[in-house]
């Protein structure tokens, strides 16, 4: 075992791609860090290049299961751990089926079917709804003297969108919505029955879109017959944890980042044809998932210039990479009018199998938003509070996030 000592993380330089990771990048081999509210080391991958070929390198797996005699320290575990800690263990089994965790032929075999249910079609379909939703909501805000845009705007959109797309009824919409809200996103109160209530929700849902398919992601995943009723359920936690939070909270750091920069979001809202340009810029630029989820090597090997012992971890930083110099050109600066070249450019989406399946989704209903809310309306919202007053919280492992922004209309 390594007998080098790891460099502590604090969230704040977690946030701060000129910072830390600007050291680490200029480091020989891989950083040995401890990351911010964990206790185990890992080893760090901030190059952009280095970060591409872990998510692709096949002797860096997700599952550890799969890794037999190896005592090597798991910060995964000890993530794992403070996330599921007071939850009943019935419940267990939809959280731990993420499919961030599997490799493989088991990766493959529970994405495939979710992945054909996230069609093109499906997915164009939702734009009037989305359009609507959001105008509806920013209707509901206009003219305050203060209102909350990630609570009252970006989390009910978000999750307004995922219950259209699993198929939730309209009738039960803010039911199963007020749900989601207790336990993804509430003060952690109600958050048990929050997540009963939608366990029980979907378990009778799957059941009546087996009797009565209609056009949605419930009634594609039992036509495809790939999944049993329980990893359905558990799809619907995985678009709940990945399909509401993360999306909710990217549109708020992304308007922050845009009042943060007038001069580019007077840019934007004077050439709204730079849109298309501005979604990827800001994807990279805000990079919301800062760290990606743990690799660990199948057996001992050199990447990235370390020697990596069997069963050791290594995580991605997606953030640094995005922010890398070797791949933009002054990558610390937000310009709306950035020209990247094939692909997303950017990593905010992952790279390789596990690249995000909702990825086009997203770069929907970021693009309405932007318009709905940035580009069509007279005039740009506003902070409603000093900039110093804005609020931030940690997450574990992870860098800082809005709780909430304060905005006028």
């Amino acid at each position: 075992m390594t007998t080098e000592t790891p460099v502590h993380l604090t969230p704040e330089l977690v946030e701060n791609p000129v910072g830390a990771y600007a050291d680490l990048r200029t480091r020989p081999g891989l950083g040995h860090v401890v990351l911010p509210g964990l206790d185990t080391a890992v080893r760090l991958v901030t190059r952009h290049e280095d970060v591409k070929a872990a998510l692709t390198e096949p002797r860096l797996v997700r599952d550890r299961s799969t890794i037999p005699d190896s005592e090597m320290p798991d910060p995964q575990a000890e993530l794992l751990a403070q996330g599921a800690d007071g939850l009943p263990a019935e419940y267990a089994q939809y959280l731990s089926g993420h499919l961030a965790l599997f490799d493989g032929d088991e990766h493959t075999r529970r994405r495939n079917p979710l992945t054909r249910a996230f069609t093109a079609r499906r997915v164009a379909a939702l734009r009037p709804f989305v359009e609507k939703t959001a105008q509806e909501l920013i209707e509901t805000l206009a003219g305050r003297e203060q209102a909350d845009l990630l609570g009252e705007f970006a989390y009910p959109l978000s999750t307004a969108v995922i219950c259209a797309l699993v198929g939730v009824d309209a009738a039960d919409q803010d039911k199963v919505c007020g749900w989601i809200r207790d336990f993804a996103y509430g003060d952690g109160s109600h958050a048990l029955e929050g997540l009963g209530g939608v366990v029980q929700y979907t378990k009778d849902l799957v059941a009546r879109r087996r009797a009565e398919p209609a056009d949605d992601l419930v009634s594609a995943l039992l036509a495809d017959g790939g999944m049993t009723d329980d990893e359905i359920i558990t799809v619907f936690f995985l678009l709940i944890n990945t399909g509401i939070t993360p999306p909710a909270l990217f549109l708020a750091h992304a308007v922050l980042a845009l009042l943060d920069h007038p001069d580019q979001l007077e840019r934007l809202r004077t050439e709204p044809e730079l849109l298309g340009r501005a979604v990827p810029e800001l994807l990279r630029y805000v990079t919301l998932v800062r760290m990606g989820a743990t690799l660990y090597a199948t057996e001992d090997f050199v990447f990235a210039g370390t020697r990596l012992r069997k069963g050791e971890a290594v995580t991605v930083a997606l953030f640094a990479a995005d922010h890398d110099p070797a791949a933009y050109e002054a990558p610390e600066r937000l310009d709306v009018a950035r020209e990247f070249g094939r692909g997303d450019g950017h990593l905010a989406f992952g790279h390789g199998p596990h690249y995000c399946i909702g990825a086009a989704l997203g770069r929907l209903v970021t693009g309405v938003v932007f318009e709905e809310l940035l580009v069509r309306r007279p005039t740009a919202p506003e902070l409603a509070v000093d900039r110093a007053d804005v609020r931030f919280g940690h997450w574990p492992g992870d860098g800082f996030h809005l709780l909430s922004l304060p905005v006028r209309l």
